[in-house]
């Protein structure tokens, strides 16, 4: 018993096709049309697909802040105090955009929130004192600096 059909020749293949579309059938050319269409369909999904995040970005203008080499501790830390309290700004916003999200697919968030929230409480103080420190020191240190620089003709 074969499995496979024996080899077809082209001009056999040729000519079951044509007797096939030769026959007077309803149904035949519009769904010869829809397999077209949707053949096509994925063959464009496929190429929109290719073409997604691959090509480099052009004329995406990068702008760099440029400091001065001479501006002195303070004003640096003082920089990363507003730099952190923007990123908590920004982290918090992000936050209840999610849970909005959770609210509606039926995650449970509330209690993990609440412990996360504490320790990172906790976390930004410990960061805000440290940075508070340094920023105590280096005000001093100016403040020695300019006064050594006054003292002296």
């Amino acid at each position: 018993m074969a499995i496979f059909p024996k080899p077809v020749s082209p001009r056999s293949a040729l000519g079951d096709f044509w007797s096939y579309f030769s026959e007077k059938r309803a149904h035949k050319w519009p769904l010869l049309g829809l397999a077209a269409a949707i053949t096509w369909v994925i063959i464009w999904a496929f190429l929109l697909d290719a073409k997604t995040n691959t090509a480099p970005r052009r004329y995406k203008i990068i702008y760099v802040q440029s400091w001065d080499a001479n501006r002195p501790d303070a004003v640096i830390i003082a920089k990363q105090k507003a730099d952190l309290a923007k990123g908590e700004m920004l982290l918090a916003k992000k936050q209840k955009e999610m849970q909005a999200v959770a609210d509606m697919v039926g995650i449970e968030w509330r209690e993990e929130a609440a412990r996360n929230g504490a320790r990172r409480q906790e976390a930004l103080k410990d960061i805000n004192a440290v940075l508070d420190a340094r920023l105590a020191k280096a005000r001093a240190e100016e403040a020695a600096q300019a006064g050594s620089t006054a003292a002296k003709p």
